[in-house]
């Protein structure tokens, strides 16, 4: 009979995660050279992240360079109730998605300055019309007012694309918890656009 033994972390993952912890706080109280080292670390995680979510290398380096913005800037708050990893991550998607927001955004402030022959002649290719503005601004604000949870499931599988697999491994919860809270996110938004 085969004995199974619990799982434990390696050592070398165990180093490298209290490593991180020492330098994160050494960072936290504003050593730059720590934070040097922190990026030197994960820039290389996040700049693949990045490419995965643009599927631009351009983009990519840029967003990558705005999460270790933000990551500095947010340094002082963050309390290490997750992996400097895991943080980073989190810092990314929501990057991109304050990009892609505001893209959306420009994108629907030039739709207006369109004029209506160029709107016709679009769909007369057979290309969709864009969506209305308003409707757009409704959307936007429902979604704004889903509970936390809900909202982040919500944008992670209906917007970005993740699988119910990758928003697990990324929030901790379990594929089945975000499959209600999808659920969930679909429904209020059906009550709230249907007022």
């Amino acid at each position: 009979m085969a004995t199974v033994l619990p799982f434990t972390l390696s050592r070398s993952s165990t180093d490298a995660t209290s490593r991180d912890a020492s330098i994160t706080a050494r960072a936290q109280r504003g050593e730059a050279d720590a934070f040097e080292e922190l990026y030197k670390a994960h820039s290389g995680r996040v700049y693949a992240l990045c490419l995965r979510l643009t599927a631009d290398p351009g983009k990519a380096r840029e967003l990558t360079q705005d999460v270790f913005v933000r990551a500095w800037e947010a340094l002082p708050e963050f309390r290490g109730e997750s992996n400097i990893t895991t943080w980073l991550h989190r810092i990314a998607v929501n990057a991109m998605l304050m990009q892609r927001r505001t893209e959306r955004r420009r994108n629907a402030r030039v739709g207006l300055a369109d004029d209506d022959a160029d709107d016709a002649g679009a769909v007369a290719e057979g290309t969709t019309a864009p969506m209305d503005v308003a409707t757009a601004i409704d959307l936007e604000r429902a979604v704004a007012a889903l509970p936390p949870g809900v909202r982040r499931a919500f944008v992670l599988h209906d917007v970005e694309g993740y699988s119910h697999e990758e928003i697990a491994r990324m929030t901790g919860l379990a594929a089945g918890t975000l499959r209600a809270q999808l659920h969930r996110a679909r429904q209020l938004l059906i009550r709230t656009l249907s007022l």
